[in-house]
């Protein structure tokens, strides 16, 4: 019950900071390159908006497709794979849900649980930023 306190304490401590508005323009800065860069990539992988759509929709980690490789990547290039980049993105998205079902059941640091909190909800957003993006295309023969 102790370790299971001391890591909520620790997430509140990280993350419960609300973000200034410069911090909230510049996640979504990060966002939006996000999404340029995936739409961008699945379009040219899948062969078209049409497509992109379908596999992504289908299988969001499958062939062709790799949000989650696309994810790490990004983390990464932008320096959010540490624990202030992701208590960054999960005091941005600190009011979206989150299905504790994700984590890992054995026993990992809290900057490696903060890490994986970040990038499945920044996941989450980006998968519907995309989908209404390449929906977009579809209707507006973009």
């Amino acid at each position: 019950m102790e370790k299971a306190t001391n890591f909520k304490s620790t997430i509140k401590r990280v993350v419960g900071k609300p973000l200034y508005e410069f911090e909230m323009q510049y996640f979504h800065t990060l966002l939006q390159i996000a999404t340029d860069r995936f739409v961008e990539r699945i379009t040219q992988r899948q062969e078209g908006a049409k497509n992109a759509l379908k596999h992504l929709q289908a299988d969001p980690y499958g062939e062709g497709v790799w949000l989650d490789k696309f994810v790490d990547a990004f983390f990464e290039e932008f320096l959010l794979n540490n624990p202030a980049g992701s208590s960054f993105i999960l005091r941005a998205l600190a009011q979206r849900t989150y299905d504790a079902r994700n984590m890992e059941q054995k026993a990992a640091t809290v900057e490696n649980l903060l890490e994986r909190m970040a990038k499945d909800v920044f996941m989450q957003l980006l998968k519907q930023k995309v989908e209404e993006a390449l929906e977009q295309s579809l209707v507006f023969g973009g």
